[in-house]
């Protein structure tokens, strides 16, 4: 169970009024830093977040590589990506952590209409709520990086949490623990900035790997992420398995929260204003009568006239 003292909710999907308990406490936000470059390919941190968030082991897929699968999956929420990119003459590995990226604007929860399904914790974690997911499947096509996946049995959405329990409880997620080589470090987003910035200048540095591409990937498009990379090489981050350059939120998934819905919402008000007024300046609507039911001809024999016996006369 986490801390409800670390993880302040900072933004609700699909809620209407302002977030409870919001401001009421200073939060810290956190940042998962990974150096690419010293990434080793071991998939430890698959095993780990496997482990700790009690899922199956799942089937490896070949693709001649030596990735476990082509993407994340429901219950498989962290994958190393291979990708082969040739540099001066020689092959090279280039090895990427796929998972969440805890985006500050996250395109999940600006899309995501369930109200609590989706929730963005003050120290910058998003956390998906299964209970509250009506499986829309909206956050989705929101992601610029296609994390969320669908769940066909529990028509649930899942993804990274970014070991929230843990780190509710003031530990660091389960694939920082189990990494041998250091390339995963958990800490506060200015320490960790700080941390990657020092490695930039290392790389670039003749004296270092002499890369003078080599940058940081914490993508201002989305306000930044609570996961950075270092990258050997920065002005192409899609080598790395497709990690995109400029993550932008589809605007499809957004307008309907400023534009759309206050429009509906306008629209449902005057209705009720008009029918109030209506019913003021004429009153409510008076039942109609029924009509009678048609009267049908007699027949030829009913019409002949006949004779009294007290009088001997004919009657019509």
């Amino acid at each position: 169970m986490s801390d409800v003292r670390t993880l302040q909710i900072q933004a609700i999907s699909g809620h209407p009024g302002p977030v409870p308990g919001r401001g009421t406490q200073r939060g810290v936000e956190v940042c998962k830093y990974i150096d690419v470059t010293t990434c080793i390919g071991c998939k430890a941190c698959e095993v780990a977040c496997v482990e700790w968030n009690k899922y199956p082991f799942r089937e490896t897929t070949f693709d001649n590589t030596y990735q476990t699968m082509p993407t994340t999956e429901w219950n498989y929420w962290n994958l190393i990506k291979f990708a082969e990119y040739e540099r001066d003459g020689s092959l090279m590995w280039l090895m990427r952590k796929d998972q969440c990226m805890h985006c500050a604007e996250p395109g999940c929860l600006a899309a995501c209409p369930a109200d609590g399904a989706i929730v963005q914790y003050e120290n910058g974690i998003v956390d998906f709520q299964q209970e509250n997911c009506i499986g829309c499947g909206y956050c989705i096509s929101g992601c610029p990086f296609d994390i969320p996946k669908f769940n066909q049995e529990t028509k649930k959405v899942y993804k990274c949490t970014l070991c929230s329990d843990r780190v509710g409880e003031g530990l660091e997620p389960a694939c920082i623990k189990s990494c041998p080589t250091g390339c995963l470090h958990f800490g506060t987003k200015e320490d960790m900035l700080e941390l990657a910035h020092a490695r930039v200048a290392q790389l670039r540095s003749p004296e270092g790997s002499n890369l003078p591409n080599a940058g940081l990937y914490d993508p201002q498009s989305i306000g930044g992420t609570h996961v950075i990379y270092v990258l050997h090489d920065a002005t192409q981050p899609e080598l790395y398995g497709g990690l995109p350059s400029n993550p932008q939120i589809p605007p499809s998934y957004t307008v309907w929260k400023w534009l759309a819905k206050p429009t509906g919402l306008l629209l449902a008000f005057l209705g009720i204003f008009a029918v109030f007024f209506h019913r003021i300046t004429v009153g409510p609507k008076q039942p109609q009568p029924e009509a009678a039911p048609p009267v049908e001809p007699l027949p030829e024999a009913a019409r002949e006239p006949r004779r009294t016996e007290a009088t001997g006369k004919e009657e019509p």
